[in-house]
């Protein structure tokens, strides 16, 4: 993924605002909206890694559990054709739904 951050399992996308001269990010796969800014690219690595620790530090006196980023389940609807070719592909390639599945996400998440 270009323009994205990660610390401590977070990940958050990177932006920069050209008309503000400021880089500004915000943490992905989570309910709760946090955000950070920074003028450097230094500054901005340091302002992610506080706001995730802050997050994490509100979380804890408010007896809240932090969201995951990721839980490792994944619930898609798809064409009833498309989960027959994926079965088949699984099939012949040795493999389980799961671990094919598995396999072409991680390629295309990283392409």
């Amino acid at each position: 993924m270009t323009n994205a951050m990660t610390y401590k399992g977070f990940t958050a996308r990177i932006e920069f605002d050209d008309a503000d001269s400021i880089f500004h990010g915000r943490l992905l796969g989570i309910r709760d909206v946090v955000g950070f800014h920074a003028d450097t690219v230094n500054e901005l690595r340091e302002a992610f890694r506080e706001a995730v620790d802050d997050y994490l530090e509100a979380c804890a006196k408010l007896g809240k559990t932090p969201d995951k980023p990721a839980s490792g389940k994944l619930m898609l609807r798809i064409p009833q054709e498309v989960h027959h070719a994926a079965l088949v592909a699984a099939g012949a390639s040795g493999k389980s739904l799961n671990q094919w599945a598995a396999e072409v996400l991680s390629k295309a998440a990283h392409a």
